[in-house]
């Protein structure tokens, strides 16, 4: 197929460069920026986190691999196949990946485009339609062309868009850190879960075949005549109430195998051997670095993932601002139409060159839109000062548990000691007649009361440490060095893209 010859809107075309350099002049509805008034820029946002200053916490920057700190292999390669395995973090990427590509779009929205088409038919016109009133003859039509337009952005709603969409794609990445955590949280604490119920379980049992041999001694006592039944009795009574907490512990501890094992996407039983074989708690033996509430809130995701929602509910403000202007664009077409033998002839050539503006009366609730979308904002705003407020408790209620739950296993410690002393002298003295049975029994139920409560104590004060580290929100780094360094930041705490940063004055709707 050819072209004719010589097309007349060809002078037409130097015009074109103009055009375009007039695309993008002005950007409708507001540039982004962080409101002051948002919380994050509050005093209470921004000095030492309440609680974070004692013995058992630093200033330090929170680690990026902060279960490290725990310096279990075992552990590490748990969160390590986690990391790979989860399907939290399986739906995470995916709806990165759609996010992105939903930029995609938004990016190739407007510029050029173009089409060719070709059709071939055997018809019969309407003769009237020509103003003829005799029937015409049935004959073969072609219809063959190409179109090239280019929709210019003049008041800036496509490019509204693109940071609506840039932002979008932020926020689920952000979703995406804050799923991973979340998983990082969730491994180490079935870990830490499964090793407590364990060391609680040995030490029931330990504690059982403790009480077991005070019986034994009571009964050899009762039979050489120094002792008597209610004393056996008594001690068949404890044993009898140790045994009954022994399925508890186990309980315990495969609920927490079931967890670890759904977060790695296994079966129970195919857990490392050395996880079944935890029966320690692994330990922190160095204070908790915490940092202050300003890097606290720059890395926690759930923060960034409402901050870039709020860049986003801005940004489609312009996006329905812009719906209020027309739309222009400049196109040119080519082509030949007519009988089919004819074609190409110049009888049959066609073309076409100009530029359509479409601009809808009424605007049938475009105002509305408008308001609507600013609205939104407003609502994002509020979910943002939520998120922080919510951010800053969670770190403080976690310190003060953690400090409180701390305290609680050292004392309980110390009532350890001296229980282990009492329980054996008291018993002792028992074997030699000069303390009841009764005595005795007592001293050893207190002292294995006791070795149970610091077991419980001190693996709660490991699931306080767990707990603590998702609340300062370390963890979603893939690059340690990254840590709390955001390449770009669109406020004074949180991180956010430099496709938000419009430099267009706005404009006011028509």
């Amino acid at each position: 197929m050819k072209l004719p010859r010589s097309l007349p809107f060809l002078p037409l075309l130097p015009l074109l460069p103009l055009a375009i350099a007039l695309n993008g002049c002005t950007t409708v509805g507001p540039n982004y920026s962080l409101p002051q008034q948002a919380m994050i820029n509050a005093p209470l946002a921004n000095g030492s986190i309440e609680g974070s200053d004692t013995a058992l916490t630093s200033q330090a920057n929170v680690p990026a691999i902060w279960w490290k700190m725990y310096d279990d292999p075992v552990l590490n390669s748990l969160v390590d196949e986690a990391l790979q395995s989860n399907t939290n973090l399986r739906v995470a990427a995916a709806n990165l990946a759609r996010s992105r590509e939903a930029l995609g779009i938004a990016q190739a929205q407007g510029g050029f485009s173009g089409k060719a088409s070709a059709a071939v038919e055997r018809a019969q016109e309407s003769a009237e339609q020509y103003l003829l009133f005799e029937k015409l003859p049935v004959a073969n039509e072609g219809d063959f062309g190409i179109s090239i337009s280019y929709e210019f952005d003049l008041f800036g709603k496509l490019r509204r868009g693109v940071e609506a969409a840039q932002a979008d794609t932020e926020s689920v990445q952000a979703a995406g850190d804050l799923a991973r955590i979340n998983v990082v949280a969730d491994v180490v604490r079935a870990y830490v879960e499964q090793c407590s119920a364990a060391e609680e379980l040995r030490i029931a049992q330990q504690s059982l075949a403790l009480q077991k041999q005070r019986v034994d001694v009571s009964r050899r006592l009762r039979d050489a005549g120094r002792g008597n039944q209610p004393d056996v009795t008594r001690g068949q009574t404890q044993v009898d109430t140790l045994s009954a907490d022994i399925p508890r512990y186990t309980a315990r501890r495969k609920i927490a195998q079931y967890q670890l094992a759904a977060l790695l996407a296994r079966a129970p039983s195919n857990l490392p051997p050395a996880v079944l074989a935890c029966d320690r708690l692994p330990q922190i033996h160095q204070p908790i670095p915490v940092g202050d509430g300003a890097g606290l809130l720059k890395r926690r995701p759930d923060v960034r993932e409402a901050e870039r929602q709020l860049a986003a509910s801005t940004a489609r403000i312009g996006v329905a601002t812009g719906a209020l202007y027309p739309t222009i664009s400049f196109g040119a077409s080519a082509g030949y139409t007519g009988i089919l033998e004819d074609i190409p002839t110049l009888p049959t050539a066609r073309w076409a060159l100009g530029p359509l503006i479409n601009w809808n009366f009424p605007t049938n609730g475009a105002r509305g839109r408008v308001r609507e979308a600013e609205a939104s904002s407003n609502v994002a705003l509020a979910r943002f000062d939520g998120v922080v407020l919510t951010a800053l408790r969670e770190t403080e209620t976690n310190l003060a548990t953690y400090a409180s739950d701390y305290a609680r296993a050292e004392s309980l410690r110390a009532a350890l000691k001296s229980a282990s002393e009492s329980a054996d002298e008291t018993h002792r003295l028992y074997l030699a007649g000069r303390e009841s049975f009764i005595s005795d029994l007592d001293a050893t139920r207190t002292l294995t009361s006791t070795k149970s409560q610091v077991a419980a104590a001190e693996g709660q004060v490991a699931v306080d440490q767990v707990n603590l580290f998702l609340a300062l929100g370390g963890g979603w780094e893939t690059d340690p060095a990254a840590q709390g360094a955001p390449a770009a930041s669109s406020g004074k705490n949180v991180p956010a893209s430099p496709a938000t940063t419009a430099t267009a004055t706005p404009t006011k709707a028509p």
